[in-house]
């Protein structure tokens, strides 16, 4: 009997039950991306992962600044539209904006993460005006 290598192991696989809407929405954002399902899903994981940890980091810098009055996070000033050089998510509807295509960034007050916006959310920030 023969030990595989480390490289002939292949990943983990997780099984999970979803509704018939989310299915279809899952399939179409990945034909929409030009992915396959699985690395959709896969970086939709792994990005949320970190946007967990960035809303703890948020949530603990806010708290440092009520009890000690060190500086607060940025303020977003606007958002500028570019063509991205690199995959983003959005950080409001957490869509996956894809190398290439054209979405916004946010222009910030002073130094600090600049989170990125589909185009469908930055004109939704119009129609939340009174």
């Amino acid at each position: 009997m023969t030990v595989p290598d480390e490289k002939d192991k292949k990943a983990n696989v997780i099984h999970t039950r979803v509704p018939d809407d989310l299915d279809a929405e899952i399939k179409r954002r990945a034909q929409s991306l030009g992915v396959s399902v699985s690395n959709l899903v896969r970086n939709v994981l792994s990005h949320t992962f970190g946007l967990v940890g960035d809303i703890v980091a948020d949530g603990a810098q806010i708290a440092r600044s009520a009890r000690d009055g060190s500086p607060a996070p940025t303020s977003i000033l606007g958002w500028q539209e570019l063509t991205l050089n690199l995959n983003a998510v959005c950080d409001r509807c957490n869509a996956i904006l894809a190398r290439g295509t054209v979405a916004t960034v946010a222009v910030t007050e002073g130094p600090g993460p600049r989170p990125f916006r589909c185009l469908t959310c930055v004109k939704e920030l119009g129609h939340d005006a009174p």
